[in-house]
């Protein structure tokens, strides 16, 4: 027998080798019809995988996030298929889901694929999903699985197995098709009753751009065809709340090629976009103690060498900038956060002193590849509502809430009401890729846990999302699409007080380190504007429009009166306007 633990603390016994489908139809028919892939030990697993051993077991269906994964890879497998049916001789690289359905990266060859072939792939995808074909998992000997892929020629498949080790390779088999693959499969074809090819684009092996140029076809599925046609009418309305087409309409913002990509451009009624929402959120801050700080636009790579940035970004970052002198090396700024320890070193600090809370609307710099610039939501040069607060253990717990109550108060303010919480921890495997003590990642994890309970926020937990000095608290917000975007961070950090050697002086006159808090409401302001004008569709809350009031003369003779109003409107600061053309009071309303 087996101990089985259920999400709601259930523990069962049930045979040993019983599948997740067999046990979940021992607790109802219903729920083993709606389950779809599975989780074990933190493991996924096929529904149809033999369980040997006491452990926790998670079931998703088609509304969890983790069984739209199994359906949307499956139906991957489903796509390579027919490419391989359809285009004979061609390499089949990686097939993953995304957050909204599955790509196959694919080396055609000869071949050639555009959209005009869509129609034909995805009436062959549903011919063959209507035939039920199970996913079954199989383990196969490193040397079998490479000679496999090098008689079918595939140097892709034949690099990826070559990195894995012997005893931990698996094959997918459905129908007469076989793929490399890690598993996390739905049960059967059968479940695939819609499909949507949605593009094809170019995407290097392994985003290495001196390794060949694949083709990349983008694909959504679902398990209903009336979900497929509610997705593609929610992408029509996107279109329309687009930013970059409103933004350009609304005359927000523009980019220029001279001027360089993903470097935007704020146009008049861009900048007093942003300036009220600067306005706004200096005036919360000062009601919280924060004091305005501005660090120069640029740092010495030696500064960023302390902060571990460097060590961590500066293969992928704007490259450094050399100066007369010999040996002195600048870099763009990529972060704020160094500056402002060196702000806080400027001086010694008494704990009576504490917090310190510095606030600045900094420009950064990074450097994105042209292939992933989107608007505003990913450029090179971008403004964050950065601050940091240096506070001592006893006040983390308080400053931390205080944030939380400060990026709510966002939200409220903003019209964003629909949101969950992520507490966003480090991988429990790979630890490698994060800086400093186990007990200081520890301590901070603790405090962002504790906090978020006692202000009772509806959260989840996500290993290895965490940022690289220390654990965050991430607001995931949900738009007028029901579109999710993540917006608002909050992260405790003892890493970089040690790195920078922050102290103060403790009640018994001895040198403690600080506690650093690092939180910025809007994220970027670029990326929030970016979704504030698809979430509204470009119709701001009054307070932020351009144009609160427009007064319409009637006639001639009203003039004269309309302009004292609009004087009197505008020295209480309403932004108002008097449309005086020469038309008729029903034109100037439209």
């Amino acid at each position: 027998m087996v101990k089985i633990k259920f999400p709601d603390g259930a523990i069962r016994s049930y045979e040993s080798g019983l599948t997740p489908y067999e046990i979940a139809s021992s607790i109802s028919s219903g729920l083993a019809r709606s389950i779809i892939s599975s989780d074990f030990n933190g493991q996924k697993i096929e529904t149809t995988t033999q369980i040997f051993d006491d452990g926790n077991l998670t079931f998703y269906t088609w509304r969890d996030n983790e069984g739209k994964e199994a359906f949307w890879h499956s139906t991957a497998h489903l796509l390579a298929q027919v490419l391989e049916e359809f285009y004979d001789g061609i390499k089949l690289t990686i097939g993953p889901a995304i957050s909204n359905g599955f790509y196959y990266d694919v080396d055609f060859g000869e071949h050639s694929m555009s959209e005009k072939d869509f129609l034909k792939i995805e009436k062959r995808m549903i011919e063959i999903a209507r035939e039920k074909h199970e996913f079954k998992l199989r383990s196969i000997s490193k040397k079998e699985a490479l000679d496999f892929y090098k008689k079918n020629r595939n140097q892709y498949k034949t690099e990826l197995i070559e990195n894995l080790k012997d005893g931990e390779i698996t094959f997918c088999d459905h129908d007469n098709f076989t793929d490399l693959c890690r598993g996390g499969h739905i049960p059967h074809t059968g479940l695939i009753k819609a499909v949507k090819l949605m593009s094809v684009a170019g995407a290097y092996w392994r985003a290495d751009q001196n390794n060949t140029q694949l083709t990349r076809v983008y694909g959504i599925s679902f398990p209903k065809q009336k979900e497929l046609t509610e997705y593609l009418n929610l992408l029509e309305e996107a279109k329309k709340r687009d930013h970059r087409k409103l933004g350009k309409e609304l005359e927000l913002f523009t980019f220029s090629s001279k001027v360089g990509q993903g470097l935007p451009l704020w146009l008049p009624k861009g900048a007093e976009l942003r300036e009220r929402l600067e306005s706004f959120l200096k005036k919360a801050q000062k009601k919280a103690g924060y004091k305005q700080v501005i660090s120069p636009h640029i740092g010495n790579k030696e500064l960023y060498t302390t902060s571990g940035h460097y060590q961590k970004y500066g293969e992928s970052s704007f490259q450094p900038i050399s100066t007369p002198a010999d040996g002195e090396e600048f870099l763009l700024k990529p972060m704020n956060c160094p500056h402002h320890c060196e702000m806080y070193n400027s001086k010694q600090w008494s704990y009576k002193e504490l917090p310190v809370r510095y606030a600045e609307f900094g420009t950064v710099y990074r450097y994105e590849q042209s292939g992933e610039l989107h608007g505003l939501t990913r450029v090179r040069g971008f403004t964050q509502d950065d601050a940091h607060i240096f506070c001592t253990e006893d006040q983390l717990n308080e400053e931390f809430k205080n944030v939380i109550d400060l990026v709510l108060y966002v939200f409220g303010s903003l019209g964003f009401e629909n949101f969950t919480a992520q507490v966003s921890l480090r991988d429990k495997e790979n630890k490698e890729k994060y800086i400093g003590t186990d007990s200081s990642w520890i301590e901070a994890e603790k405090a962002i846990i504790n906090a978020t309970k006692e202000k009772g926020l509806n959260y989840n937990i996500e290993y290895g999302e965490a940022a690289f000095y220390g654990p965050k608290l991430d607001f995931m917000v949900k738009d007028a699409l029901g579109r999710e975007w993540q917006l608002g961070t909050i992260q405790v950090d003892y890493n970089l007080p040690e790195r920078f050697d922050l102290n103060y002086v403790d009640k018994n006159n001895e040198l403690m380190r600080p506690v650093m808090i690092h939180r910025a409401p809007f994220g970027s302001l670029e990326r929030f504007i970016a979704i504030l004008i698809e979430h509204t569709a470009g119709n701001f809350p009054l307070w932020l429009t351009t144009n609160q009031v427009t007064l319409i003369p009637v006639g001639e003779k009203h003039k004269k009166y309309s302009e004292k109003v609009l004087e009197l409107l505008e020295n209480n600061e309403i932004r108002a306007t008097v449309d005086d053309r020469n038309e008729t009071v029903g034109k100037k309303n439209t």
